[in-house]
């Protein structure tokens, strides 16, 4: 039996240990939807390129998304989560509405650019003014809502970098892509959506979700002698 002061208030107050945290797996397999949820996200980009290269724009913005409808339909009927369809589906109607009104195919990946850049740009800025959004999407996604890293200078820290990382190749990713859309390369624009998607959001996922456990770990206070 312990004679110190009973610890009942650590938990609320410490950083989240590993107990209560999902596994880097579990983790990574949340955000990405898995296996499946990466395939199924680029099915309708893949149809809506090949249609594209072998027909006309409009039959390939129906069929884009037609394949995205089914897909989120196939989940629906199979009781699965359907946040990632709904998400790439969203996003693949609203390109298909632009092109399909302007009648040119560049305009499919309009948004999705628009979007990487605004992205980007308010990673940036909240990294500006410690507020770092990489931080507080932990909080939510992670941490169950507790945001105690604030009160953490070195996670503090460690969050504004992940930002900045996070937000730098965010821009140089939907830099190519623009510097594409503008060059009039509609076949390279699609493979460049692809390439440029999944690959490297996976990448920063696997970086923050490994650098902020082994911060958490090297902060978490030491036992008492004898607890």
């Amino acid at each position: 039996m312990t004679t110190g002061p009973h610890r009942t208030t650590e938990p609320d107050t410490g950083p989240p240990d590993d107990e209560r945290l999902p596994s880097l797996a579990e983790q990574m397999a949340d955000q990405l939807g898995g296996w499946r949820g990466l395939v199924e996200s680029s099915i309708p980009v893949v149809v809506f390129v090949i249609a594209n290269v072998v027909g006309e724009l409009r039959p390939a913005v129906v069929a884009s998304v037609a394949v995205g409808l089914l897909i989120a339909g196939l989940r629906l009927a199979q009781r699965r989560p359907v946040r990632h369809a709904v998400n790439g589906l969203f996003g693949i109607a609203v390109g298909a509405a632009i092109a399909w009104r302007t009648g040119d195919e560049r305009d499919f990946y309009l948004p999705g650019i628009l979007y990487g850049i605004g992205y980007g740009l308010a990673l940036l800025l909240s990294a500006a003014i410690r507020q770092p959004l990489v931080g507080w999407i932990w909080s939510v996604l992670v941490a169950k809502g507790r945001s105690e890293w604030r009160d953490d200078p070195r996670l503090v820290r460690t969050f504004t970098q992940l930002t900045v990382l996070w937000g730098v190749v965010w821009l140089a990713k939907v830099g190519v892509q623009a510097g594409l859309y503008l060059a009039h390369q509609d076949t390279a624009l699609g493979v460049a959506r692809l390439a440029l998607g999944y690959p490297p959001y996976a990448l920063l996922l696997l970086i923050t979700v490994w650098t902020v456990r082994r911060v958490t770990r090297e902060t978490a206070p030491e036992p008492l002698p004898g607890a």
